[in-house]
């Protein structure tokens, strides 16, 4: 049977089948829309580095094979096979995109999906609708992705710039072509050759039979698209109709930008200006300056305020020392809920999984986006074990569409995610925590601790739980002979049994050269277990 992901949910492609030669399909459409869906193959940086790991209808596959576009099959609007043990060692992560071709926006479709078909089984499927979006005309809609093992997440994050944006997001270059007038398809004929892939029968690797279907309508793409030649260098081109019918301008992509970060999410991309840092892609031709008001005109780092757009100034080489004086410090990535954008400071995409963060109150250093703030209240309830554990946590609720900036104090901050699982954590080194994860108080059994450390916090569920220390952790099993120093100790796996073992006798702090290591505590548990120190006592 198969299960059934939310938007942001998350699981190990080993916990949904066994199998790594797997069928996606997507399921989009709307009234009067024409959508373009291609498969994104990123490097470890979230990058289009490699652009002939673009897959689209005008590049059907992957060098090696392990990313092929199949067509239109068994229910889906187009559908691919990706065979994850073939996957290069230098792609990270496979992103699954719609974009509108055309006018549109994606709150105009239907009920649609994404999913996942092992061995002839449906083993995963993310189901969405136009009331998730509003004016985007681009969404990702599912990754692959690799972190220890591959995973897949359920992503439904939209753009409002389209393919254009996605390019952008993923690195890529886009540069609008003139392309030379053809002659319009004759009435009922495809608008592109769809690859050999899509008049075959649905694959035993995984979609089930495709029910017979009527012959689909004509696409909108234009005269037919030659198939790439294998040695041809040229990216891949977008043909241009001369009918009044509607154009497919889609934009080539000429090369990606290795040394730029994409821009946050729902802002416009930052364009390389002219005297561009060393070690931009070679053979990139400078974009010409723009008109006043016209598109591209984010001043880059270095640019004088107030100065005008494409300005080159006589001496370039303060701008290039500035920018590659700031380059280390830039915005990290975007792609994921939760992203380090050093140690001590992490951001959240409140847009990406449609649930709320609890945060500690006063850990928000900067926002951007609609984001609102009110204050979360643990109850009379809680406020009374609160008091009485000493784990009672002062937390404000953050929602809305936008990225928040949290730190504290310059805490060492280090995101951890659970799928079901669960983790111990004294709310004292609790930064934030998706509120889709359950926490309580749990007793830890023994007599008692110094500072009333009897108590810590245990959060369970699917989610992620953003936990502070002093300094850089270290993370040791556990094992019969593990002991820890009760104000060192940060977090440890939920399995785990704790046992306060106390090494002081009657009296034996008034004598002179007492080691002061009055309390510790003992840990037990299977292997798998985990303990995390800090090198710090609080």
């Amino acid at each position: 049977m198969a299960r059934e992901f939310q938007r942001g949910h998350k699981a190990k492609v080993s916990d949904l089948t066994a199998g790594t030669d797997l069928y996606v399909g997507v399921q989009i459409a709307g009234p009067g829309l024409t959508f373009d869906i291609s498969c994104f193959g990123l490097d470890a940086n979230e990058q289009l580095s490699d652009d002939r790991y673009f897959v689209f209808f005008n590049q059907p596959k992957s060098p090696e094979e392990s990313i092929q576009l199949l067509g239109a099959q068994a229910g889906d609007t187009e559908s691919f096979r990706v065979t994850l043990d073939r996957v290069p060692a230098s792609i990270h992560k496979l992103s699954f995109t719609a974009t509108i071709d055309g006018a549109g926006q994606m709150s105009q479709i239907g009920p649609g999906h994404i999913r996942i078909v092992a061995g002839g089984e449906e083993v995963v499927r993310y189901a969405f609708t136009g009331a998730e979006f509003t004016t985007e005309r681009a969404v990702m809609l599912g990754d692959f992705y690799l972190k220890d093992v591959w995973r897949f997440a359920a992503v439904g994050q939209g753009f409002d710039g389209g393919l254009d944006a996605l390019l952008k997001n993923f690195g890529g270059e886009v540069a609008e072509e003139e392309q030379p007038q053809q002659q319009a398809p004759a009435a009922g004929a495809p608008g592109f050759a769809p690859p050999p892939q899509a008049a075959a029968p649905a694959p035993s690797f995984g979609a089930p039979a495709p029910a017979p279907q009527a012959p689909a309508p004509a696409p909108s793409f234009g005269a037919p698209a030659p198939a790439p030649a294998p040695a041809a260098p040229q990216p891949p081109q977008y043909p241009q109709p001369a009918a009044p019918a509607p154009v497919h301008a889609a934009p080539t992509m000429a090369a990606p930008l290795a040394p730029a970060a994409p821009a946050p999410y729902g802002q416009p991309p930052q364009q390389p200006s002219y005297g561009q840092v060393p070690g931009q892609y070679p053979g990139q031709v400078p974009p010409p300056a723009p008109a006043p008001g016209g598109y591209g005109q984010q001043p880059s780092y270095g640019q004088v305020p107030g100065q005008m757009p494409g300005y080159a100034p006589q001496a370039a080489a303060p701008a290039a020392g500035l920018a590659a004086a700031l380059q280390p410090y830039k915005e990290a990535p975007t792609g994921s809920r939760w992203t380090p954008q050093n140690q001590q400071l992490m951001r959240v995409d409140l847009s990406m999984g449609g649930q709320a963060v609890l945060a500690r109150q006063g850990s928000m250093v900067l926002y951007q986006g609609k984001v609102d703030f009110s204050y979360k209240g643990a109850g009379f309830a809680g406020r009374i074990v609160g008091n009485a554990t000493g784990q009672e946590m002062q937390l404000m609720r953050c929602t809305g569409r936008g990225q928040v900036f949290l730190a504290e104090n310059g805490a060492h901050l280090h995101a951890i995610e659970l799928q079901g699982d669960a983790i111990c954590v004294s709310a004292e080194n609790v930064l934030a925590f998706d509120e889709s994860l359950q926490h309580e108080v749990r007793r830890i059994e023994g007599h008692g601790i110094p500072g009333g450390a009897l108590f810590t916090m245990q959060f369970q569920g699917t989610g992620t739980v953003i936990v502070k220390t002093h300094g850089v952790p270290v993370v040791l099993p556990v094992t019969p002979t593990t002991f820890a120093d009760s104000n060192a100790i940060v977090a440890w796996s939920a399995a785990s049994q704790v046992i306060l073992s106390s090494q002081v006798r009657l009296r034996r702090n008034a004598y002179p050269g007492h080691s002061g290591e009055t309390v510790n505590l003992q840990f037990r548990g299977a292997p798998g277990n985990f303990i995390v120190v800090q090198p710090y006592e609080v």
